[in-house]
């Protein structure tokens, strides 16, 4: 499958600064992945558009025994149900109408290394026999004839909604679910990391300047606040792709001061694009305050007690199920703790 020219910036990995972020929920997926790149067990990466699924799977792979085999992203909505078993497990030439070469397959390509299976949940209930098909026997064998092969290719799919949830509402079948959520991470959104907004902004920057040979502005105050009072639905890769524009279009200097905080060329200084009025809004700001404390709090307590529910009750005079709900309500997983 061909690559984009430009890879953004959150998937320029390598093992020393790839992953950016000091907050709890954070260090416990980054610990959680860390162990699972020492296994060779399928992996399902769930989280949020922009959260660094990608990455993670790089992380799994390169951090891991196949390290010298290849890796290969496959997007799983670029895949129609045609063309599926020959993106796969390849065809010869003339197996089908355009079949003018024979083309050896993703899996095979993949062999001895790592095939992502970005956006696992598009693809269609014929698709997912397919994939169940090759998870259950690890042999392939192109369109159009040839000889049965064994491949060892390790499966990571990464997933933007709830696989088990997709499971539940029957779009997604549970065997393959089975198969493919040996090894489990959770990759928490960006406005639940807390301190670490700051965090990925300076290294974004700190990458930017480098590529231009320029020196790294700071951000100033208002600005660094305005960033870390944002909700980032877009995550980390919405932010890098804003403070790329906002790079590129300020002034060179020490300091940079994002568009929107500027003064309007009426003069109006006070005028700011986002956020507006009701940031100041008492119960919304005290509600704001009390879910960013719950989520610390939750967290912490799950780092501490490696996800034992049980245990972390205890510690926090809760009843379990209490406990338990308020960690539903946060989308906050006990399973990404455990062997934390």
């Amino acid at each position: 499958m061909p690559l984009p020219a430009r890879k953004p910036l959150i998937q320029e990995w390598n093992s020393a600064n790839g992953f950016i972020g000091e907050s709890v929920l954070f260090r416990a997926a980054r610990a959680r992945i860390a162990q699972i790149a020492q296994t060779d067990s399928t992996v399902v990466i769930e989280g949020e558009t922009g959260t660094g699924k990608e990455l993670a799977a790089r992380i799994i792979h390169y951090e891991g025994a196949r390290r010298a085999g290849p890796f290969i992203p496959v997007n799983c909505g670029a895949l129609p149900d045609s063309l599926l078993e020959s993106e796969l497990f390849g065809h010869k030439r003339g197996a089908f109408t355009d079949a003018r070469e024979s083309s050896p397959g993703l899996l095979l390509l993949a062999d001895g290394g790592t095939l992502f299976l970005d956006e696992i949940d598009s693809l269609s209930l014929r698709a997912q026999v397919v994939l169940l098909r090759f998870l259950q026997q690890r042999t392939i064998r192109p369109l159009g004839g040839g000889p049965e092969r064994h491949v060892d290719t390790r499966i990571v799919c990464a997933c933007n909604r709830s696989l088990e949830t997709l499971v539940a509402e029957r779009s997604f079948r549970e065997d393959l679910f089975y198969r493919l959520n040996v090894m489990h991470v959770e990759l928490p959104p960006l406005r639940e990391r807390s301190g670490d907004i700051e965090m990925c902004a300076n290294h974004f920057l700190a990458v930017l300047a480098e590529r231009r040979g320029l020196p790294q502005p700071q951000l100033d105050a208002e600005s660094l606040a305005w960033l870390c009072a944002q909700r980032w639905p877009g995550n980390v890769r919405q932010l890098e792709n804003f403070l790329e524009r906002e790079f590129v279009l300020a002034r060179p200097g020490s300091v940079l001061r994002l568009s929107m905080l500027q003064p309007s060329k009426s003069g109006d200084a006070d005028r700011v694009a986002a956020p507006g009025n009701e940031n100041w809004n008492y119960a919304e700001a005290k509600a704001r305050m009390v879910e960013k404390f719950d989520r610390e709090f939750l967290g912490k307590l799950m780092q501490l007690t490696h996800g034992n529910v049980a245990r972390a009750a205890r510690m926090a005079s809760k009843e379990r199920r209490d406990l338990g709900r308020l960690l539903q309500k946060y989308g906050i997983s006990p399973q990404q703790f455990r062997g934390a």
